[in-house]
Formats: structure tokens, sequence, C-alpha cells
């Protein structure tokens, strides 16, 4: 295709005529972006800039995961302080013992306590690299990584067929709790983890492989799966134990209409 032509404003020329601003700009450019390379190169000194800044990020997501752990073991520490104060109270004050036997009775459906029965474990992973790099016949990179709607369908679909509890990561989920993915990695209730991504139900198989059939965002990742052998794996078990959810129940972006 032909280069459209130039506005005659900017048809200038070297000889002896007067410079655009765009023409006197260009040597500017060039000379600022002269500078810019032996910078970077001075900087990197033969290396990959690209390869340092994802290992600072790695490490700070490190960094930050160990904090979050111990943040946890404190946030439990204190509630099982304040558990004990309660105890204590309630066994002077009826109104406290009242309220604690009804926050006793829900704490199964809101996930706070353990749960064990069969089930079975659900993992997705992202397809394997090949050895040089490249990636299937009519694939992207998207293609052949593990998406947040991949592993949201997959949770819905497990609560779709009545599951007693629900963990992802070891992980117990709750009515608030929120899936998400940034880039491959998975955000969940404040804690990063990277593929393959383990769902561990409490739930009748049969019943959970029925809804898995069932819903049309699973058959889309399957057809990934079948395609671009990314990794969709069911197994049963006789037994699982899912843990309580020892998060924050505070909702603090909704209230009661």
């Amino acid at each position: 295709m032909p280069r459209p032509a130039l506005p005659s404003r900017l048809r200038r020329s070297w000889g002896g005529r007067r410079l655009s601003a765009w023409g006197a700009l260009v040597p500017v450019v060039a000379l600022s972006a002269g500078l810019l390379f032996a910078t970077s190169g001075r900087t990197a000194q033969g290396t990959d800039l690209r390869a340092g800044e994802v290992t600072e990020l790695s490490e700070l997501i490190d960094q930050r995961n160990s904090v979050i752990a111990r943040q946890s073991e404190l946030l439990a520490e204190l509630q099982a302080s304040a558990d004990r104060l309660t105890e204590r109270v309630a066994g002077s004050n009826t109104e406290v013992a009242a309220a604690q036997d009804a926050g006793k009775a829900g704490a199964p459906a809101a996930a706070l306590v353990p749960v064990t029965g069969a089930g079975l474990e659900i993992t997705l992973d992202d397809a394997p690299m090949r050895p040089d790099g490249s990636l299937p016949a009519g694939a992207r990179p998207d293609d052949v990584v593990i998406h947040q709607s991949d592993v949201q369908a997959v949770v819905n679909a497990v609560w779709a067929a009545g599951a007693e509890g629900v963990a992802v990561m070891d992980q117990r989920l709750i009515a608030t709790s929120a899936v998400r993915c940034v880039g491959n990695t998975l955000l969940l209730q404040g804690r990063t983890y990277s593929p393959p991504f383990v769902i561990t139900a409490v739930a009748d198989p049969a019943e959970v492989r029925a809804k898995l059939a069932e819903s049309p965002q699973v058959g889309v990742f399957q057809q990934a799966v079948e395609a671009f052998g990314l990794t969709f794996q069911i197994r049963e078990r006789s037994s699982v134990t899912l843990p309580a959810y020892d998060g924050v129940l505070d909702l603090r972006y909704a209230r009661a209409g």
C-alpha cells in the first residue's frame, strides 16, 4: 500500500529551507534514544533487565505471603482468646449464652467448622511447555494457561452439585469468597498461588460430574483441555477433610437492604 501523502506544511527539505517543528525534533529524539540505549546497556551489563524485574516481583510476592501468614497466625491467636473470654462470660450471662448457641448452630453452614466426608479433588493446570518453547498448533499464549473463568466455572458446578463444603488450595470457601486471577496466578483471600490449582469438595462425586458436564463454561474449558493439553483431572476420595474458614467475616462493602 502506498504511503499517504504528508500535509503540505510538513513537506520541508534540509536544503536552504526552513525546517518544520517535526523536522527540528528528529535529531533531538534520535539523540535521546541513543542516550537511553546507552544507559540501559551500562545498567544491564549484558544481562536481561526484564529477568531481574521478574525475579524482584517473585521475591515481593513471597515476602507478602510471609507477612500474610504471620498475620493469619496472630488473628488465630486473637480469635482463640476472644472465644475463651466469650465462654467465660456466657457462664454468667444468659443473653451472651443464647447468642453463642445461635452462633454455634450456624457455624457449619458458615464454614466455620471443619467438615469430613466422601468427596473429590479436581486439579487444573497449565499446558506443559514444549522442549523448544513453541505453542501447540493454532494456540495463543492465553490458550495454554488456566484462567479465572476456568476455576470459577468448576467451583460453581461443584456448589451446584450440593457440596457440603469446598476448598481451593486448602482454603475453605465461604459465601463472600472471590476467586480472582492475576496473570497466571490465583489470588484468594489475600494469598497468591501458582498452578496447579486444586479444588477439594465434600460432595457426591456423581452429582459433581453431572453438573460439570452440564456447565457451558466448563464445556468451553474442556475444549481447550483437549485441544491444547491443559490438565483437568478429577479424583474421587472416600474421605476428604476440609479445614474451617479462619479469615475475616466482616462485610466491608455490603449491607442489608
